[in-house]
């Protein structure tokens, strides 16, 4: 697989382990994320940049692309049937989309609990708490977030359906999510709500922007299924006067 970005950073940036972060990412860049540390996690939600109301669905997701679970191929789909981002690139090769972002009684059930106001950024935080900070910046809140996807994080199911996190060594793992349309990227970088870790001890993430290369006649992730370049064709029929 080739690349699918020019290789000149716009700019890059540190997410440390059980932090959080949000931005505006425009149509026709490539975020990469980069791990710096063994059993990494990134809980990503993303929303519309221009309609709030239009977010991440997972159900469509899975359902459209017949997959468990997100790798390079894969796109987000919208709850309108459009692609937020295509996942182009995936060294950690499984990204949970079942759990959703950690817990606050995970956290604490798992790692005990470690303020602000005693630790200040070293802080023991759920992936929800900081998704939720995040989202006050745009005038969203619990009830606007659906469920995330799970980077780097891979569960596996037992004869009874129950899941248990994978623990992995996820050191330098790149993966390259190429955005479809202008969005608004909610991040955090807690623990997996799974992690069995004895400690809290989240790896931190480097974050690049790239910007994309134009598609080609064959692209890794619209061409991979049908639905998926039914969903490129919705996606070009949003854009058509922008693009004119």
């Amino acid at each position: 697989m080739g690349d699918y970005h020019n290789n000149q950073t716009l700019w890059t940036e540190i997410l440390p382990g059980g932090h959080h972060w949000s931005g505006r990412i425009q149509k026709g860049a490539v975020l990469q994320f980069k791990a710096l540390g063994a059993n990494a996690n990134v809980s990503l939600f993303c929303v519309n940049a221009e309609d709030k109301l239009e977010r991440y669905n997972m159900p469509d997701s899975l359902k459209g692309q017949h997959t468990a679970y997100l790798t390079a191929g894969n796109v987000l789909y919208s709850d309108l049937g459009r692609v937020m981002a295509s996942i182009v690139k995936d060294e950690a090769g499984w990204n949970d989309t079942f759990c959703g972002p950690s817990r606050p009684e995970q956290i604490e059930k798992q790692f005990g609990t470690r303020t602000f106001q005693d630790a200040r950024n070293d802080m023991y935080q759920s992936g929800l708490d900081g998704l939720l900070v995040e989202l006050s910046k745009f005038s969203l809140g619990q009830t606007d977030l659906s469920a995330t996807v799970n980077l780097f994080s891979k569960v596996t199911p037992n004869d009874v359906g129950a899941l248990s996190y994978v623990p992995s060594d996820n050191t330098d793992q790149i993966i390259e999510l190429r955005f479809e349309m202008d969005c608004l990227v909610f991040l955090s970088a807690a623990p997996h709500g799974l992690d069995n870790s004895a400690e809290y001890q989240p790896a931190d993430i480097q974050l690049s922007l790239f910007k994309a290369n134009s598609l080609g006649e064959t692209d890794i992730c619209r061409d991979s299924c049908p639905q998926n370049q039914r969903a490129f064709q919705n996606n070009a029929r949003y854009y058509a006067i922008s693009n004119v």
